[in-house]
């Protein structure tokens, strides 16, 4: 698969009624952590093909968006035209400290390595104002979700080869390291991964009962930290 046809494949994952409904409730989620405020500026770290980064425009904010993959940049530029996009590395992020209001990595931490992680988690953490806010969303172990994209790895998949889910208690202990304070987090996306009608009509049914459930099920999990104000 080129880069190219990797982004295509991407965006072509939320135009499927499952995809659009596993986005629906995974947006709600980064939503109520996030708080975004019109005017601020934030940060999409790892923002793929602009998924956040539009919704972030749309929300009336200041977006800043990044990426390593050109090809995943070109096509965040079509669907967010107001954001400014740069090439750039999670891991040394080309900003000032405290630039931001809000920095948002949605589906990366898992796709870096075990280096990898703390690092971008410091520079998230680094780049926002104190009282600024950090939020990062990722893929949860402990679902059908997980189950299947294992069974993609175990088939030779290249892209799951290489991912890693993430618990809440793991996000946590990152963003605190990287000296973020008040953290909380979320589980959530029970919705398991079927095309069943019945099931993606009563999506936000599933979610409400399932809840209590906790990490068990959930398909994805997210946590913010604030950037301490003293």
């Amino acid at each position: 698969m080129t880069i190219g046809s990797a982004a295509s494949t991407y965006d072509a994952w939320y135009e499927t009624p499952l995809g659009t409904a596993a986005h629906t409730i995974e947006l709600a989620m980064v939503a109520e952590l996030a708080g975004p405020r019109p005017g601020e500026r934030a940060l999409d770290v790892g923002c793929g093909t602009g998924v956040y980064s539009a919704w972030l425009t749309g929300q009336g904010l200041e977006v800043t968006a990044i990426d390593r993959d050109p090809a995943m940049l070109a096509a965040a530029e079509a669907r967010a035209p107001g954001a400014r996009l740069l090439e750039a590395d999670a891991t040394a992020l080309p900003f000032g400290a405290g630039q931001f209001d809000l920095a948002l990595a949605v589906t990366l931490f898992s796709f870096l390595d075990r280096t990898q992680r703390p690092r971008a988690a410091a520079e998230l953490v680094r780049v926002v104002r104190p009282g600024g806010r950090v939020v990062i969303a990722d893929l949860a172990p402990f679902s059908l979700w997980a189950a299947r994209r294992r069974l993609k790895a175990w088939r030779g998949s290249p892209t799951w080869r290489q991912a890693r889910f993430l618990t809440a208690g793991e996000l946590r202990r990152m963003l605190t390291s990287a000296g973020a304070a008040a953290v909380t987090t979320r589980y959530g996306l029970y919705l398991p991964p079927w095309r069943a009608s019945i099931l993606l009509r009563h999506a936000a049914a599933v979610e409400r009962l399932a809840r209590p459930l906790g990490p068990l099920g959930a398909a994805f999990v997210a946590a913010r930290g604030g950037r301490p104000a003293g």
